[in-house]
């Protein structure tokens, strides 16, 4: 069961063996510097099968946690089943996954031991993790096959299929840690424990499995703290008990196609699950929450002579019996600055990072299409420069001293209404020198109708418009805010009165597009111009 036999592609964030060790000081260049060699001692690990007999196809891993041993780490194997090595005295980790049906006494593979992470047969895994091996004397361990129990988790429907499946285990001493991994493409795992207890709290297991039915996947996650690695895991969770996200991909016009999703718990080491999601279309994971968040990307298709574009929503909170959905790459696109200042001075220099094509639902793009984009500066009404290049990106220089600057970003791209073809924004604020990183006094509006897939609302009818404030003038701190409609690309405006955070919008007839215009102070006196022409499309 390596990782390249998932017959899903899987998403790993992080599965290695990780070290973390706490640092010490070079000696002065004096005989007390060489310190006498460690006590070694014989580790011997017999290996069992499920039927006692000594066990021919196994993996086993030993890794140093603390004392002289703790940058060792070793894979000790012996076709007999019995091996032995000699190591420093020190705190180790053991993990060793036995392949059934696979004994010293069977003719065949002597078994997947190249350090993927994995082991696998007809028969299934025996994963058996010592978290506290204290080697402190010639020590004999007897890896028994016959002491695991099975991991027993299953989703309500009895019809999905198994896809795969990740179990990690987390062990700290003494302000060190190390992790091992066991990922499955089978579903007949069974684990076991061995040895002494470790500290209480000291050893975290993390256990994901992924499954599939004709409507929906199911991803079922657990979590464990403690002072023992599991011995068995039973989990049969109901519908009830779960909770459902839902990951639906818009398709305007020219992006229609297949890009993919991927979806994976937020916290801890893990392995995720993806797959292909034609657009428009929806993805449904039914999900523990008490796995706690998850991290959701999107790659849209991909449009020709453009590159991958890649959307994420990351920490996902979820609710058993409840629903969230996440809907990608679909209008109203425009300024976001969620999680960020968007403009920064840093003494006499100022970075812009305003992402200008921010899909409806806020997600950022990682290489969103257009035909050009670009930021001009100007420092008391002149002109301090113009940069090209990404939407919303630009650095710039400037004099020391307090001056009023106006700032203005600008995107255009092809393609029908809806697509947002023109998005600007223009600031004015006052900057001065400062001593280090300061976020510059900038908002953003967003705009978020619900729309169709194809970013499209009906034609003829009152659309309620959800108005919302970002940046500096969110949380009370606008002034004015005034919004405006045209029905012609730009050509003209009229204003819409914004009540409770949203406005009400008449519609004009099918295939025409809908531009919005946002006008805002905030109570320092800061401005803000946004247009995006274009912003939908009716039908």
């Amino acid at each position: 069961m390596t990782q390249s036999s998932v017959p899903r592609r899987t998403v790993l964030r992080t599965v290695a063996l990780a070290a973390a060790v706490a640092g010490s000081a070079t000696p002065a260049w004096n005989t007390t510097a060489f310190a006498a060699a460690p006590q070694m001692y014989a580790l011997t690990i017999k290996h069992l099968d499920r039927n006692g007999r000594p066990a021919r196809g196994y993996e086993t891993t030993v890794t140093g946690v603390s004392g002289p041993g703790a940058d060792q780490e070793v894979r000790p194997y012996d076709a007999s089943g019995t091996v032995t090595v000699r190591l420093p005295r020190s705190r180790y980790l053991l993990s060793s996954a036995l392949t059934a049906g696979d004994s010293a006494g069977d003719t065949g593979s002597t078994g997947d031991t190249d350090g993927t992470g994995g082991t696998g047969g007809t028969g299934g895994t025996d994963w058996i993790v010592q978290p506290r091996l204290d080697l402190d004397r010639d020590t004999t361990i007897t890896v028994d096959a016959r002491t695991a129990e099975p991991v027993d988790v299953r989703p309500p429907d009895r019809s999905a299929g198994f896809l795969h499946s990740a179990m990690v285990v987390e062990v700290r001493h003494r302000g060190a840690e190390r992790l091992v991994n066991l990922i499955s493409a089978s579903p007949n795992l069974r684990v076991a424990h061995l040895g002494p207890d470790a500290e209480a709290g000291s050893v975290k297991q993390w256990f994901d499995s992924y499954w599939t039915a004709r409507s929906v996947d199911y991803a079922l996650g657990y979590v464990f703290t403690g002072a023992r690695t599991l011995t068995g895991l039973t989990r049969h969770p109901s519908a009830k008990d779960l909770a459902t996200v839902k990951i639906r991909a818009a398709a305007l016009p020219g992006t229609e196609g297949t890009g993919s999703v991927d979806l994976q718990p937020s916290a801890g080491p893990t392995v995720g699950v993806s797959q292909a999601l034609a657009a428009p279309g929806t993805a449904t994971y039914l999900v523990t929450p008490e796995r706690g968040t998850w991290d959701i990307s999107y790659m849209a298709p991909r449009v020709p002579g453009s590159s991958t574009n890649r959307y994420s929503a990351d920490g996902v909170t979820v609710r058993a019996g409840s629903t969230a959905t996440h809907v990608f790459d679909n209008a109203v696109f425009g300024p976001a600055l969620a999680g960020r200042p968007g403009v920064v001075r840093d003494g006499d220099s100022l970075t812009v990072d305003v992402p200008l094509l921010a899909d409806g639902g806020g997600h950022v793009p990682s290489s969103p299409s257009y035909a050009s984009a670009s930021t001009t500066l100007h420092r008391d009404g002149v002109l301090v420069a113009t940069r090209t290049g990404a939407p919303g990106r630009a650095g710039f220089t400037v004099s020391p001293g307090r001056a009023a600057y106006r700032m203005t970003s600008t995107v255009k791209r092809t393609g029908a209404p809806g697509t947002a073809t023109r998005v600007a924004a223009s600031w004015t604020f006052v900057s001065d020198t400062t001593n280090g990183p300061a976020p510059v006094p900038v908002s953003v509006v967003r705009f978020s109708p619900v729309l169709g897939a194809t970013g499209t609302a009906v034609a003829d009818a009152v659309l309620r418009v959800p108005v919302t404030v970002q940046g500096t003038a969110a949380k009370g701190h606008v002034r004015v805010l005034v919004v405006s409609v045209s029905m012609d690309g730009g050509a003209s405006w009229r204003r819409v009165p914004v009540e409770h955070g949203a406005v009400l919008i008449r519609n004009p007839g099918a295939g025409t597009g809908v531009s919005l215009r946002a006008e805002l102070t905030d109570t320092a006196g800061n401005t803000l111009t946004q247009t995006v022409v274009d912003a939908y499309r009716t039908q």
